[in-house]
């Protein structure tokens, strides 16, 4: 039987977060509806929920000006994405599971050293220096694939806290006890429990990965065709605004930047760009919220 208390404290739960909800998703709706929107209109009346007038030119000008450009760097972005998520799972899962065994070696000393890299890095400089000098990968494709490929601490650390709370110990000795080895263990057991985690570390190196641009702002210099969809829509949307601060002076481009259509077409890039995640986070998110709910709880 609910108290008053009770049932005041859960209508509020339930109020604030409609409003957090709605706080993220209406600016969404909002931004695809504005590419949907005609750009004269949308200049004319601003942003709107119910456009005077709709329009596709916005999506047609990008293919019909950068179509081939367009699927390829979606390719690039597909490929980097399904790789780093699998190579960045495959040296995480190891890692934070020999980190939640008890009797590890060094167990204290090798936690603090992965918590110790959430604190401080190498910074841009030398970073930059060791991924050009020492592993060549400026101008290709691990340029975009290896700088954020080394494990992330948080990660680690999450999982290492769901295989100590939701991966019961007397299952893993059990497995043990009827002759496993540990990787068998490991392999058989322990991941297969927690796949909730996994598809929640899943989601965090694939958004990452799929949202990064910054790897391929510094590293690609010369192989612009290495463009992922992040990378592309960047420097269409500089290529837009070198058009505008030039218009007044070149007359070609004042022609060219009329055919373009400014606003509505910012909206349809950021579209593009999110389409993909919105897609795929409906699949996982039950085991989304079931890992982040158990991977919270420290053990």
């Amino acid at each position: 039987m609910k108290t008053r208390e009770d049932k005041v404290f859960q209508a509020l739960g339930h109020t604030l977060m409609t409003v957090l909800s709605l706080s993220a998703v209406i600016p969404v709706i909002l931004m695809i509806i504005s590419s949907l929107t005609d750009n004269e209109a949308l200049l004319q009346n601003g942003y709107s929920f119910f456009p005077s007038q709709w329009s596709l030119y916005a999506y047609q000008w990008v293919f019909d000006s950068n179509g081939t450009v367009v699927m390829r760097a979606y390719g690039i972005s597909v490929l980097l994405t399904a790789v780093g998520t699998a190579l960045s799972l495959l040296m995480t899962t190891p890692l934070a599971y020999g980190l939640s065994k008890p009797k590890l070696p060094w167990r204290g000393a090798l936690t603090f050293y992965v918590f110790f890299t959430m604190l401080f890095n190498g910074g841009l400089v030398p970073t930059y220096i060791n991924y050009t000098s020492v592993f060549g990968v400026k101008d290709t494709f691990y340029g975009l694939l290896v700088p954020s490929l080394l494990m992330n601490a948080f990660n680690v650390l999450l999982m290492k806290s769901y295989f100590v709370a939701g991966v019961p110990n007397e299952i893993l000795e059990a497995a043990n006890i009827d002759g496993a080895s540990e990787m068998r263990t490991m392999v058989s057991v322990a991941i297969p429990m927690a796949k909730p985690m996994i598809a929640t570390i899943a989601m965090f190196v694939g958004i990452a990965y799929w949202n990064d641009w910054n790897n391929g702002f510094i590293y690609l210099l010369k192989r612009t065709d290495l463009f992922s969809i992040q990378n592309l829509l960047n420097r269409l949307m500089q290529n837009i605004q070198m058009l505008a601060t030039n218009s007044q002076q070149v007359s070609n481009a004042g022609e060219g930047l009329a055919k373009i259509p400014q606003a509505t077409v910012r909206m349809a890039m950021a579209t593009l760009g999110i389409l993909p995640i919105m897609v795929v986070y409906p699949m996982i998110q039950k085991n989304f919220v079931k890992g982040i709910t158990l991977g919270g709880v420290k053990g």
